[in-house]
């Protein structure tokens, strides 16, 4: 059994990527730059003034810092308006069997929402902890980068073999793999298992059950 879990938030925790994916087009479409949906999921992980910045650059458009902000900032307003994310099906199961079993649970996250804390403790009560956080906020440099995996590795006390990431993107996947950490993919989108798998995954679910179902085997 791992000592330490690191969950990604997006498409992981919370089931919120198609919503993200509707708000990043809208938003994006006013400032002319093209999005199709399977850029939500292809990007995902990146933090989000990094993901405006490779679009624009890819599309020959160029935005100032403060553009950037502002075009954030309408993305995330957007992406409230339209109801935000619900936690992902059966993936409380999984929290509370980790939990239980006196593992670490941590989120890591590319998301920089000041609220963040205030919104999984209203999804996972007493499950998460405010200095089990990775987001944006305490480290810039996003995924595929490692940083942010290894910000959180050092933080939790373990040695890397006890360490497990829980991702649902390439690009999560990426880091987690950098970092030097066992990675599970959860295709919980519209990606394709062989997505996940090329990424460098060393197990790919389904589902949260599926999860669910292996590491209480696990256990």
């Amino acid at each position: 059994m791992f000592k330490s879990f690191f969950f990604d938030m997006d498409g992981v925790l919370v089931d919120s990527m198609p919503n993200h994916a509707l708000a990043w087009a809208e938003t994006l479409v006013r400032y002319g730059i093209r999005f199709e949906p399977r850029d939500c999921y292809i990007n995902e992980g990146r933090t989000s003034r990094d993901v405006i910045r490779m679009l624009a650059k890819e599309q020959g458009l160029y935005f100032t810092d403060d553009e950037i902000e502002d075009i954030y900032q309408e993305k995330t307003t957007a992406y409230r308006q339209h109801g935000g994310g619900k936690p992902m099906l059966n993936v409380d199961k999984v929290l509370n069997l980790i939990h239980q079993q006196g593992a670490q649970v941590w989120v890591v996250t590319g998301g920089g929402q000041p609220d963040l804390y205030d919104q999984l403790e209203v999804s996972f009560p007493g499950i998460f902890r405010p200095d089990r956080m990775v987001t944006a906020l305490q480290v810039p440099i996003g995924k595929p980068r490692p940083e942010p995996y290894l910000k959180a590795w050092e933080g939790c006390g373990c040695a890397k073999a006890d360490c497990c990431v829980i991702e649902n993107a390439p690009l999560g996947i990426q880091a987690g793999k950098a970092a030097g950490l066992f990675t599970i993919g959860v295709n919980t989108g519209v990606l394709r298992r062989e997505d996940l798998l090329s990424a460098g995954a060393d197990i790919v679910f389904d589902n949260m059950q599926q999860l669910y179902d292996w590491l209480n085997h696990e256990i």
